[in-house]
């Protein structure tokens, strides 16, 4: 039997509020554990919780990203279970009435275009931290965390490959670090995802039994999980099993999910309204307020510049992935930069010394204008595109601009035709055997002789007037 998958995700990202959603409390991270705890945070008797704006504000910020509508009344609930890292003994989140409701996220897949329909996005306190390190029958639970503004994005179960939830996640992250709400550190554990996975016969409407998967942290580890999670479904099913509706985890040692808790062991989370908090009203000047914040999104963004700039969508998806990138190539446009070029040289050059440091854009010395200058260089002949890349890499360094460099090296490119022409009679002269072999119909042997060429005159020789040439010369031998 043909089965096919249906996925739900609820996507978990911390938002960048420099205080926790109840106290004053810091939430940077990397601190030492239990440094940024307060008696409000670690649920201390008699202590009361202070909504934070700012994180509202966010909440609604992403809902108009993503086309939600914007709740005029939600409140606050009490959330009952216990766990270490959950010092209250519940967590305050939202439940029938959250901030924002409905909405969807675009995603491409194979060129097509789909709607994956939000469920609701409702604002939350994260818990702690349990650490099950180090010897001794123990474990050590952290608070820092515990309080910080949790944000959780469901969606409608509208996935339904494992890659289409992976193009899903990667969407809502890119969104949401363009509002900056959330920097979508999957690592630090800022942006996390649990994926509800269930199977059916290929055209049945009813939906299978779902099993949830936790906590995973990586776009890899989503893609694996959910796609092990599908063949473990349609394996037990055309075994003549049935599926059971539980919790599981990934291990990615293993390569597998394995059972957590089973339905029967599940929660009864009895939440109630939370009776030490106000319920949150949006007044629609409010909402139209956080509206007129948000900047141009990534897909309008990426329209305008494959309209306005005349580039390919291949080249645009990179230049909108990150709102730095994006304000870095279009000011280097702005100040006279050709839009294609610009583009090569970040996609190209560019990303490579950025990926090989683990740096953003906008974490370099490197500047707009700076890219601007060389390729004037190149455009003026002053140096070639060989060159240029030397004096790319000595820019993204040390931040000196492309002419400085240029005189400090003496990489002036060499236009002087007879000194080239001597170049080429040279590597002519030591290469008779490729002259025959050229002589013979090998034209391939064109770029060994240019290669040649350009490493004597240590890459400075113009390369029009190497090719020019050097076509002149082997024709004469070969006439």
């Amino acid at each position: 039997m043909q089965y096919e998958a249906v996925i739900g995700l609820e996507i978990h990202a911390q938002l960048l509020t420099d205080s926790k959603m109840f106290c004053g409390c810091s939430t940077k991270f990397g601190s030492e554990p239990n440094t940024q705890t307060c008696p409000v945070c670690i649920g201390m008797p008699g202590v009361l919780p202070v909504m934070n704006k700012k994180a509202i504000e966010y909440v609604i910020k992403t809902g108009l990203a993503v086309n939600c509508n914007i709740a005029p009344y939600s409140r606050f609930a009490r959330k009952n279970y216990f766990y270490p890292d959950l010092p209250k003994g519940y967590q305050i989140s939202q439940y029938e009435l959250p901030l924002c409701e409905g909405g969807y996220v675009e995603i491409t897949d194979n060129g097509a275009s789909k709607k994956i329909r939000l469920t609701r996005i409702h604002l939350e306190e994260d818990a702690g931290k349990n650490i099950h390190e180090g010897t001794g029958n123990y474990s050590l639970v952290d608070l820092n965390r515990a309080g910080t503004p949790l944000m959780e994005v469901v969606s409608e179960p509208d996935i339904r490959s494992p890659k289409e939830a992976v193009e899903f996640m990667k969407k809502l992250r890119i969104i949401l670090r363009y509002i900056g709400v959330c920097d979508g550190n999957m690592e630090q554990g800022s942006l996390r995802c649990d994926a509800n996975v269930s199977v059916r016969p290929s055209g049945q409407k009813e939906l299978g039994v779902k099993t949830e998967i936790k906590n995973m942290n990586s776009f890899k580890f989503i893609e694996k999980a959910i796609d092990y999670e599908i063949k473990r479904q349609i394996k037990i099913l055309n075994d003549g099993g049935r599926i059971i509706q539980e919790t599981r985890l990934w291990d990615s040692d293993r390569g597998t999910t394995e059972s957590m808790r089973s339905k029967e062991e599940a929660h009864d989370y009895r939440y109630f309204p939370e009776p030490d908090l106000v319920p949150v009203e949006v007044e629609q000047s409010w909402a139209e307020k956080i509206k007129a914040q948000l900047i141009e999104l990534p897909d309008s963004r990426r329209n305008r510049f494959i309209s306005q700039y005349g580039l390919p969508q291949s080249d645009t998806e990179i230049l909108t992935s990150e709102m730095p990138i994006a304000e870095w190539f279009e000011k280097a446009v702005k100040l006279g930069g050709d839009p294609k070029a610009v583009s090569n040289w970040i996609m190209g050059e560019f990303m490579r010394l950025l990926n090989e440091e683990n740096k953003q854009i906008d974490e370099c010395a490197l500047k707009p204008e700076q890219l601007v200058g060389l390729l004037k260089l190149i455009d003026k002949g002053i140096i070639s595109g060989k060159i240029a890349k030397t004096v790319f890499e000595e820019m993204y360094r040390t931040g000196k601009d492309a002419g400085e460099i240029v005189k400090e090296k003496g990489l002036v490119q060499i236009t002087d035709e007879s000194a080239i022409e001597k170049a080429v009679d040279d590597v002519i002269a030591k290469n008779s055997k490729e002259v025959e072999r050229f002589k013979a119909g090998d034209e391939n042997l064109l770029g060994f002789f240019v290669g040649q060429i350009m490493k004597a005159t240590r890459g400075k020789a113009n390369p029009k007037i190497v090719n020019e040439l050097l076509r002149k010369k082997l024709s004469a031998h070969t006439a």
